[in-house]
């Protein structure tokens, strides 16, 4: 075979540290933009992107010749100083430690996209602890008691 063919889509999740919710409004739709920015300027496929006030959705290709931390470094890495650098937040803004990545099947993909996107509707049935809480019981990360 002279061809590698791969397609790992990867679901991430991130939040703010300590979870503060301080993504809002128009600072959300520059970091948004930004993140999508970078991720082109890193050859990183970014197929949906959905920011909430105290986390981040994702959902990525994970390209075969890239470390999945290294591809979250980046993208974290780069946000938190583009906030930075613009004042984004009242005070210094980082990322909390950590990150959720969950594969996705080709028959989840779009399901798993049009979730990633509606999230402010999930929201308004369910706290980011709850969401967090059943995407490691769904995984089988924790236990499903």
């Amino acid at each position: 075979m002279l061809h590698s063919y791969v397609q790992i889509w990867v679901h991430l999740v991130w939040r703010t540290k300590n979870s503060e919710r301080i993504l809002f409004g128009n600072n959300a739709i520059m970091i948004r933009e930004h993140i999508l920015k970078n991720c082109l300027n890193s050859n990183i496929q970014l197929e949906a992107i959905n920011i909430q006030p105290e986390h981040v959705h994702a959902i990525i290709n994970l390209p075969s010749d890239r470390l999945l931390k290294d591809i979250v470094k980046t993208i974290k890495g780069e946000a938190s100083y583009f906030i930075n650098s613009n004042n984004l937040c009242k005070k210094a803004f980082a990322w909390g430690r950590g990150y959720g990545a969950f594969s996705l099947g080709k028959s989840q993909f779009e399901i798993v996209k049009a979730y990633v996107r509606n999230q402010d509707k999930h929201h308004q049935k369910r706290s980011f602890t709850e969401e967090w809480n059943i995407l490691l019981k769904k995984y089988e990360l924790v236990n499903k008691e």
